[in-house]
C-alpha cells in the first residue's frame, strides 16, 4: 500500500510543481494511440520537477524505416532516466526493460496487460471506501479483450473481494483469466443481466467493446451494443455504489449517468495523475 499512501499526498500537489526529479527524463514511447494514460504520465513527470521526450507512433519514427524495437529503445535509454511504453505486441514492455538499463514502466502491452491503470483502478476504490477487502466488483462489458480487465483481476487477486462477471457469454474473460481465478481462489459469480447482480454490488466496473481486438467482424456486430448502463439500470443500486470505467467510453455508458451520485469515471481519470507521480517517484528513487 506504499504506493497509494504515496499517492494520496501527491494529490495535494497534482496541480503544482514539486521539484523532487529535477534534471531527470522521462522516455515516452506510445505505439498505440493513448489520450489519458499518455498525457497523466507527462503531467505527472511534469509535476515532479521533470521534462519528458516522446518518441510518437511507429509511423513517425526510425522505425518506419525499418528500425528494430531493440534499437529503438536502446537510443531512448541513452537520452533518459525511465521509460514509459504502449506497444501493440505483447511481451513489448519486457523485452524493453530487458534491452535498456533505464526501469521500464508498461502503459499498455498488447491485449494481455495494463497495469498502470489496474493500479489507478484500485487506488479509486480504496480512496473511496478507504479499504478493498470485503468489496463486491462487478465486471460489465467485454471481459475477454480489454487488457485491463486481466491486470485488474491480478491485482484484485491480492485482496478479499467478490467478483460479478457480467458479459454476453462470448465476450466472457479467456479460458487462460478463468484459470488463474481458480487457482487464486478469488470468489466470483457469471452473469449475463446487470440487474440481476446490481444490488449486491459496491463498485461497477464498465470497459467498451474492443473493437480494434476483436478479430472477426462478425463477431463484432453480434455484440455490439450489447450492454448499455443507464439510470433505469441503477433503481436497484446501493446508494454508495460507485462506477468506474476506464475510458474511452463510446455508448456503453448512459451520459446521464454523468450526474448520478454513482458516477466516478472522471474522478478515476483525474486520479492518474497523482497515482503515476508516486509511481514515478518511487520507480525513480531507487536508481541514482
Amino acid at each position: 500500500m506504499d504506493l497509494f499512501q504515496e499517492a494520496q499526498e501527491m494529490e495535494k500537489h497534482a496541480k503544482s510543481i514539486l521539484h523532487i526529479l529535477d534534471g531527470k527524463v522521462m522516455g515516452v514511447a506510445f505505439f498505440e494511440p493513448s489520450t489519458r494514460t499518455r498525457l497523466s504520465f507527462e503531467t505527472a513527470m511534469l509535476r515532479l520537477g521533470g521534462r519528458f521526450i516522446e518518441l510518437g507512433g511507429a509511423e513517425a519514427s526510425s522505425l518506419a524505416k525499418g528500425e528494430n524495437l531493440a534499437d529503438t529503445v536502446r537510443m531512448l535509454d541513452s537520452y533518459s532516466n525511465i521509460i514509459v511504453i504502449r506497444h501493440e505486441l505483447e511481451g513489448a514492455a519486457k523485452f524493453a526493460a530487458e534491452v535498456a538499463d533505464s526501469p521500464v514502466i508498461n502503459a499498455g502491452d498488447g491485449a494481455q496487460n495494463h497495469p498502470t491503470q489496474a493500479m489507478l483502478d484500485v487506488y479509486t476504490m480504496w480512496r473511496e471506501f478507504g479499504r478493498i477487502d470485503g468489496l463486491s466488483i462487478g465486471l460489465l462489458g467485454d471481459l475477454r479483450y480489454a487488457r485491463v480487465i486481466n491486470s485488474l483481476i491480478q491485482l484484485l487477486s491480492l485482496f478479499n473481494v467478490k467478483i460479478y462477471l457480467v458479459s454476453p457469454p462470448s465476450l466472457r474473460p479467456r479460458n487462460e483469466l478463468m484459470d488463474f481465478i481458480n487457482e487464486r481462489g478469488i470468489r466470483y459469480a457469471y452473469a449475463e443481466d446487470l440487474n440481476e447482480v446490481i444490488g449486491d454490488l459496491d463498485v461497477i466496473y464498465v470497459v467498451r467493446i474492443q473493437k480494434e481486438r476483436i478479430p472477426d467482424p462478425i463477431e463484432y456486430e453480434k455484440v455490439k451494443g450489447s450492454f448499455k448502463l443507464t439510470i433505469d439500470a441503477l433503481r436497484n443500486a446501493r446508494n454508495e455504489l460507485i462506477i468506474l470505467h476506464p475510458l474511452p467510453r463510446i455508448d456503453e455508458v448512459d451520459f446521464a449517468v454523468d450526474y448520478t451520485r454513482h458516477a466516478r469515471y472522471f474522478r478515476q481519470a483525474a486520479l492518474g495523475v497523482p497515482l503515476r507521480m508516486a509511481l514515478i517517484k518511487l520507480v525513480l528513487g531507487g536508481v541514482e
